[in-house]
């Protein structure tokens, strides 16, 4: 029974597995994210293919946090560029969300495809990705998780649009949100300075977006060896804090000013100044004739090649932080954090007014939860850098402290 057979309340109304198993098909795992397993679903009645998300709830308290409000935010929204919830079920071991199946590809694979690229092909993306943001803003939505791997064509015909989903970080502007979370290259400075923050962290987003999409670079990218990450986030966040990127030559060459002075106001570095999403729709190079239809594919590809075949920027951890947290770095190739992980340094005895930190350069073992160390599911980390330090209901005072697990809100289930 769709949605009917929920209750995220006091009261545990729980489905039975067979439920799920009785009206849907499930394939192969087709892909693993930080929080869920995802499967392509088929509809035993009807034949439908729907795309299905697995929460298992031994994964720990993040990821039943992520799930329950995954599935509260989804039954907010209906609109023609976000995914649309379907079926929810809630057992005692898993929560299963059923969404609309996507069939297109990235954006990226996109652009590669095509004969030919311009700003008007851009503005066509964004003005698709304005739309939904406005109207998730109007609704005191933040998503908070805008970035290109969420962006996905929704079949694979001609003239499709745009979707967006991955809904898990969105939150509800009940007043400005302290707590960051995202994915670093995509943050804004407010969340990288630990301010308060709400709706305009997704207008910058958009723009470092479209950033991407009309030059093929990111605006924000801290270049490093192989082996070297040490100060890699550290000087990322410092060119974010600044506002510090360029519209370098030759990749901006060939780009109007319209676009440009678009991007500077999405990416403006005081929230409360930055243009906002139905702001935006309305400027001329989204609404207006001002993005330019010269053809931009060999130079945007030449550099989306080079820059986001490395895999070390596109996986981007987007998780809460509501304590001090490091952000990590290891190898190349390096799979996304656990969803529930714990670190095994554990800190001196120091006065309460000081940092305590494990070192630098230090080796950290992280897990997942109910995991040994050893086990190949577990990941060793290099320590780069401590980001963040924002106050949470067991730190009120903002006080410096031990590194410890993020805190989440929610039960047990």
């Amino acid at each position: 029974m769709p949605f009917g057979c929920v209750t995220l309340g006091d009261k545990k109304d729980y489905n039975q597995p067979s439920e799920v198993t009785d009206r849907y098909d499930l394939g192969q795992v087709i892909k693993t994210e930080e929080f869920c397993e995802i499967f392509r679903a088929k509809e035993k009645t009807t034949g439908k293919l729907y795309t299905c998300k697995k929460f298992l709830k031994r994964d720990g308290r993040k990821v039943r946090k992520a799930a329950k409000n995954e599935i509260i935010i989804l039954k907010m929204v209906k609109h023609p560029n976000i995914l649309q919830l379907v079926d929810v079920y809630i057992t005692r071991k898993e929560y299963f969300i059923f969404l609309e199946l996507a069939t297109g590809r990235e954006v990226f694979d996109w652009i590669l495809d095509q004969g030919y690229y311009s700003e008007k092909d851009t503005s066509n993306v964004i003005r698709q990705v304005l739309e939904a943001v406005a109207y998730l803003h109007s609704l005191k939505i933040v998503h908070r998780n805008l970035k290109l791997e969420n962006l996905v064509y929704y079949n694979r015909l001609k003239n499709s649009k745009i979707v967006i989903s991955d809904f898990h970080l969105a939150k509800l502007e009940n007043g400005l949100i302290k707590e960051p979370c995202g994915t670093p290259e995509y943050l804004a400075p407010e969340v990288v300075g630990r301010q308060r923050y709400g709706r305009p962290v997704d207008c910058w987003a958009i723009g470092v977006i479209m950033y991407i999409l009309l030059s093929g670079n990111p605006p924000f990218y801290e270049e490093a060896d192989e082996d070297d990450y040490e100060n890699h986030d550290k000087n990322l966040f410092r060119k974010i804090l600044a506002g510090d990127y360029e519209f370098d030559p030759p990749y901006w060459d060939d780009i109007s000013q319209a676009a440009k002075e678009l991007v500077t106001r999405l990416m403006e570095v005081e929230q409360d100044q930055r243009i906002t999403a139905e702001e935006a729709i309305s400027h001329e190079w989204i609404s207006g004739n001002a993005a330019s239809d010269k053809n931009i594919k060999d130079g945007v590809c030449a550099q989306i090649e080079k820059n986001f075949a490395r895999a070390k920027w596109k996986v981007g951890v987007a998780f809460p932080l509501t304590k001090p947290h490091v952000v990590t770095q290891g190898a190349p190739l390096l799979p996304a954090l656990p969803s529930a992980s714990h670190f095994t340094w554990k800190p001196p005895a120091t006065p309460s007014h000081q940092t305590a930190v494990p070192p630098l350069g230090m080796r950290v073992q992280s897990c997942s939860q109910g995991q040994e160390k050893g086990n190949p599911r577990c990941s060793e980390l290099l320590l780069v850098s401590v980001v963040w330090l924002c106050v949470s209901p067991a730190n009120p005072s903002g006080k410096k402290g031990p590194l410890e697990e993020p805190s989440v809100e929610g039960g047990a289930d």
